[in-house]
Protein backbone atom coordinates (compact mmCIF):
# COMPACT_ATOMS: atom_id res chain seq x y z
CA UNK A 1 0.00 0.00 0.00
CA UNK A 2 1.04 3.77 -1.12
CA UNK A 3 1.30 6.24 1.72
CA UNK A 4 0.97 9.91 1.56
CA UNK A 5 3.04 11.86 4.10
CA UNK A 6 1.84 15.43 4.93
CA UNK A 7 4.37 16.76 7.80
CA UNK A 8 7.73 15.21 8.32
CA UNK A 9 8.65 16.27 11.88
CA UNK A 10 9.23 13.51 14.62
CA UNK A 11 5.92 11.79 13.50
CA UNK A 12 6.30 11.61 10.30
CA UNK A 13 9.65 10.32 10.31
CA UNK A 14 8.91 7.92 12.59
CA UNK A 15 6.02 6.48 10.20
CA UNK A 16 8.43 6.95 7.98
CA UNK A 17 11.20 4.45 9.37
CA UNK A 18 7.86 1.62 10.56
CA UNK A 19 6.62 2.02 7.14
CA UNK A 20 8.07 -1.32 5.80
CA UNK A 21 6.98 -3.04 8.65
CA UNK A 22 3.76 -3.09 7.96
CA UNK A 23 3.92 -3.28 4.39
CA UNK A 24 3.86 0.24 3.22
CA UNK A 25 5.78 2.08 0.71
CA UNK A 26 6.50 5.53 1.09
CA UNK A 27 5.16 7.55 -2.49
CA UNK A 28 5.76 10.70 -1.36
CA UNK A 29 6.46 13.55 1.80
CA UNK A 30 5.23 16.76 2.32
CA UNK A 31 7.22 18.24 4.45
CA UNK A 32 6.09 21.77 4.49
CA UNK A 33 3.00 24.17 3.05
CA UNK A 34 6.08 25.15 0.57
CA UNK A 35 6.25 22.13 -1.31
CA UNK A 36 2.52 20.80 -0.56
CA UNK A 37 2.11 20.61 -4.48
CA UNK A 38 2.74 17.15 -3.49
CA UNK A 39 -0.92 16.93 -2.29
CA UNK A 40 -2.25 17.30 -6.24
CA UNK A 41 0.63 15.41 -7.87
CA UNK A 42 1.88 12.14 -5.45
CA UNK A 43 -0.52 8.89 -6.22
CA UNK A 44 -1.04 7.45 -3.29
CA UNK A 45 -3.98 4.94 -1.59
CA UNK A 46 -4.04 6.30 2.03
CA UNK A 47 -2.12 10.20 3.07
CA UNK A 48 -0.97 10.31 6.61
CA UNK A 49 -1.61 13.85 8.25
CA UNK A 50 0.51 14.77 11.07
CA UNK A 51 1.14 18.72 9.72
CA UNK A 52 -0.77 21.11 11.44
CA UNK A 53 -4.48 21.65 12.62
CA UNK A 54 -5.15 24.89 10.75
CA UNK A 55 -4.34 22.74 7.53
CA UNK A 56 -6.02 19.66 8.11
CA UNK A 57 -9.38 20.94 6.77
CA UNK A 58 -7.54 22.44 3.43
CA UNK A 59 -5.75 19.33 3.14
CA UNK A 60 -8.60 17.04 3.63
CA UNK A 61 -10.34 18.57 0.66
CA UNK A 62 -7.24 18.30 -1.87
CA UNK A 63 -6.75 14.45 -1.16
CA UNK A 64 -10.55 13.87 -0.77
CA UNK A 65 -10.60 15.76 -4.38
CA UNK A 66 -8.79 13.17 -5.25
CA UNK A 67 -9.79 10.00 -3.72
CA UNK A 68 -7.15 9.24 -1.50
CA UNK A 69 -8.00 7.55 2.23
CA UNK A 70 -6.72 9.76 5.39
CA UNK A 71 -5.56 9.83 8.22
CA UNK A 72 -5.62 12.57 10.86
CA UNK A 73 -2.93 12.40 13.07
CA UNK A 74 -2.83 16.24 14.53
CA UNK A 75 -4.65 18.24 16.97
CA UNK A 76 -6.09 21.48 16.69
CA UNK A 77 -8.83 21.53 13.67
CA UNK A 78 -11.89 20.21 15.58
CA UNK A 79 -13.75 23.49 14.92
CA UNK A 80 -13.17 22.58 11.39
CA UNK A 81 -14.72 19.04 12.32
CA UNK A 82 -18.37 19.28 10.88
CA UNK A 83 -17.07 20.57 6.99
CA UNK A 84 -14.27 17.93 7.20
CA UNK A 85 -16.92 15.20 7.62
CA UNK A 86 -19.10 16.63 4.96
CA UNK A 87 -16.35 16.55 2.32
CA UNK A 88 -15.30 12.95 3.32
CA UNK A 89 -18.87 12.26 2.64
CA UNK A 90 -19.24 13.80 -0.76
CA UNK A 91 -16.12 12.10 -1.79
CA UNK A 92 -16.82 9.19 -0.80
CA UNK A 93 -13.72 8.72 1.04
CA UNK A 94 -12.70 6.76 4.10
CA UNK A 95 -11.18 8.77 7.01
CA UNK A 96 -9.70 7.81 10.48
CA UNK A 97 -9.05 11.06 12.90
CA UNK A 98 -7.61 10.64 16.30
CA UNK A 99 -5.92 13.31 18.70
CA UNK A 100 -4.12 9.49 19.57
CA UNK A 101 -3.39 6.68 17.97
CA UNK A 102 -1.83 4.64 20.78
CA UNK A 103 -4.38 1.61 20.75
CA UNK A 104 -3.68 1.27 24.54
CA UNK A 105 -4.89 4.45 25.48
CA UNK A 106 -8.45 4.00 23.56
CA UNK A 107 -8.61 0.94 26.03
CA UNK A 108 -7.42 3.31 28.92
CA UNK A 109 -10.46 5.63 28.01
CA UNK A 110 -13.22 2.63 28.52
CA UNK A 111 -11.63 1.62 31.66
CA UNK A 112 -11.85 5.74 33.08
CA UNK A 113 -15.50 5.94 31.32
CA UNK A 114 -16.04 2.81 33.33
CA UNK A 115 -14.55 4.12 36.08
CA UNK A 116 -16.22 7.46 36.05
CA UNK A 117 -19.66 6.28 35.41
CA UNK A 118 -19.64 4.30 38.71
CA UNK A 119 -17.92 7.16 40.68
CA UNK A 120 -20.80 9.39 39.60
CA UNK A 121 -22.76 7.77 42.18
CA UNK A 122 -21.19 8.76 44.75
CA UNK A 123 -21.75 12.50 45.37
CA UNK A 124 -18.41 13.08 47.71
CA UNK A 125 -16.18 12.07 44.83
CA UNK A 126 -14.13 14.63 42.82
CA UNK A 127 -12.41 13.70 39.85
CA UNK A 128 -9.20 15.16 37.81
CA UNK A 129 -6.96 14.77 35.05
CA UNK A 130 -3.32 15.60 34.66
CA UNK A 131 -0.92 15.05 31.75
CA UNK A 132 2.13 15.47 30.78
CA UNK A 133 4.57 15.91 27.76
CA UNK A 134 7.80 17.08 25.92
CA UNK A 135 8.60 20.98 26.09
CA UNK A 136 8.12 21.07 22.57
CA UNK A 137 4.41 19.97 22.22
CA UNK A 138 1.91 23.26 21.74
CA UNK A 139 -1.22 22.45 22.86
CA UNK A 140 -2.14 22.37 26.03
CA UNK A 141 -3.80 20.84 28.08
CA UNK A 142 -3.37 17.96 25.30
CA UNK A 143 -6.07 16.40 22.62
CA UNK A 144 -5.90 13.18 24.50
CA UNK A 145 -6.78 14.70 28.04
CA UNK A 146 -9.49 16.15 26.73
CA UNK A 147 -10.55 13.26 25.24
CA UNK A 148 -10.75 11.08 28.63
CA UNK A 149 -12.63 14.41 29.99
CA UNK A 150 -15.11 14.04 27.22
CA UNK A 151 -15.66 10.35 28.29
CA UNK A 152 -15.77 10.82 31.92
CA UNK A 153 -18.71 13.22 31.31
CA UNK A 154 -20.27 11.08 28.26
CA UNK A 155 -20.52 8.47 31.08
CA UNK A 156 -22.46 10.32 33.64
CA UNK A 157 -19.75 12.41 35.89
CA UNK A 158 -21.32 15.79 35.59
CA UNK A 159 -19.18 17.34 38.38
CA UNK A 160 -16.06 19.41 37.58
CA UNK A 161 -13.18 17.84 36.21
CA UNK A 162 -9.88 19.57 36.96
CA UNK A 163 -7.47 19.36 33.83
CA UNK A 164 -3.86 20.24 34.19
CA UNK A 165 -0.80 19.97 32.40
CA UNK A 166 2.86 19.44 32.82
CA UNK A 167 5.51 20.45 29.28
CA UNK A 168 8.85 19.26 30.42
CA UNK A 169 12.32 17.88 29.16
CA UNK A 170 11.40 14.85 26.34
CA UNK A 171 8.32 12.97 27.98
CA UNK A 172 6.62 11.32 25.42
CA UNK A 173 3.21 11.57 26.95
CA UNK A 174 1.74 10.58 30.39
CA UNK A 175 -2.09 11.08 31.61
CA UNK A 176 -3.31 9.96 35.00
CA UNK A 177 -6.90 10.14 35.71
CA UNK A 178 -8.06 10.19 40.08
CA UNK A 179 -11.31 10.13 41.68
CA UNK A 180 -10.58 11.39 45.49
CA UNK A 181 -13.16 10.52 48.15
CA UNK A 182 -13.05 11.48 51.94
CA UNK A 183 -10.88 8.74 52.70
CA UNK A 184 -9.19 7.30 49.45
CA UNK A 185 -8.61 8.34 45.94
CA UNK A 186 -7.92 5.79 43.18
CA UNK A 187 -5.79 6.51 40.27
CA UNK A 188 -5.85 5.24 36.83
CA UNK A 189 -2.19 5.83 34.83
CA UNK A 190 -1.30 5.46 30.50
CA UNK A 191 2.29 6.12 30.11
CA UNK A 192 3.70 6.01 26.43
CA UNK A 193 7.78 4.77 26.68
CA UNK A 194 8.62 5.35 23.25
CA UNK A 195 6.16 7.73 20.69
CA UNK A 196 6.57 4.76 18.16
CA UNK A 197 3.62 4.03 19.28
CA UNK A 198 1.44 7.05 17.85
CA UNK A 199 3.44 5.81 14.24
CA UNK A 200 2.58 1.88 14.75
CA UNK A 201 -1.02 3.22 15.20
CA UNK A 202 -1.26 5.27 12.96
CA UNK A 203 -0.05 2.79 9.86
CA UNK A 204 -2.56 -0.08 11.59
CA UNK A 205 -5.22 2.78 10.99
CA UNK A 206 -3.76 3.35 7.22
CA UNK A 207 -4.10 -0.24 6.34
CA UNK A 208 -7.29 -0.54 8.23
CA UNK A 209 -8.82 2.74 6.48
CA UNK A 210 -8.20 2.18 3.10
CA UNK A 211 -10.81 0.80 0.89
CA UNK A 212 -13.87 1.90 3.19
CA UNK A 213 -16.02 5.09 3.03
CA UNK A 214 -16.99 6.90 6.10
CA UNK A 215 -15.68 8.84 9.10
CA UNK A 216 -14.01 6.46 11.84
CA UNK A 217 -12.06 6.71 14.91
CA UNK A 218 -9.91 4.46 16.46
CA UNK A 219 -12.75 2.82 18.52
CA UNK A 220 -14.08 1.94 14.45
CA UNK A 221 -11.00 -0.20 14.11
CA UNK A 222 -10.70 -1.95 17.72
Amino acid sequence: MRILLIGHGKMGRLIEGLAPAYGCDVAGVVASRSDDGGIDAIDADVAVDFSVGGAVAANLARLAARGIDVVIGTTGWQAHEAECRVIARDAGIGVIASANFAVGMHIFRKVVAEAAARFAMQPDVGAWIHESHHATKKDAPSGSALLLRQAMTASGYARPIDVSSTRAGTIPGTHVVGFDGPSDSVTLTHTVRDRSVFARGALEAARWVHGRKGWFTVEDML
